[in-house]
């Protein structure tokens, strides 16, 4: 069973209910979802979830990485936890695991592409796979609000995922659960 680490920041909700749906698609895929968060503000929506560990690193198949849209970028709190991983970088921890990104914002033209292109750096610096979502998923021709070829993504109007960002974010974390359990065996 290919054990998938969703690292994630949310402050209002919107990103945990992608985390929440990504992780779904990870069990249907028979992978196992690690949901971590980073230690930031004590308002953040994550602190459902544990803090992230280096130990985390190590013992995942594969990482989603997800956060809120922050000027076009990822929020400080995972900057920070990315920055304090050049022992992991190294050792070469998280080469040749997939990985993947997801993003919310509050508007349509919020920056989410460049958003989930800057998720997708530090994946990329430490050797990892990038998975991300084809044409061939329904959802993407429908969606009038979330989600790319890049990865899922929600646009945070009625706080609420839709169905097509919600089939997208599933359909994430089922190809890369499926992945990792592919390059596993």
């Amino acid at each position: 069973m290919a054990q998938v680490l969703i690292l994630y920041y949310s402050r209002g909700g919107a990103t945990q209910q992608l985390a929440d749906a990504i992780a779904e698609g990870v069990a249907s895929a028979g992978g196992e979802a690690v949901l971590r968060t980073v230690n930031t503000a004590s308002d953040a929506a994550s602190e459902r979830d544990l803090d992230v560990s280096n130990d985390d690193l190590e013992q995942c198949d594969a990482l989603i990485l997800g956060s809120p849209t922050r000027f076009g970028h990822m929020a400080s709190g995972l900057q920070k936890f990315w920055e304090g991983t050049s022992s992991q970088w190294l050792s070469a921890t998280l080469a040749d695991k997939p990985g993947a990104v997801f993003t919310s914002s509050s508007s349509l033209h919020g920056g989410q592409e460049s958003t989930l292109l800057s998720l997708a750096l530090p994946l990329l610096h430490h050797g990892m796979l990038l998975v991300g979502l084809p044409y061939s998923e329904p959802a993407l021709h429908k969606t009038e609000s979330g989600g790319s070829p890049y990865g899922a993504s929600h646009v945070d109007g009625s706080g609420k995922l839709t169905e097509h960002e919600r089939q997208l974010a599933v359909a994430l974390g089922k190809r890369v659960a499926s992945a990792a359990q592919k390059l596993m065996s």
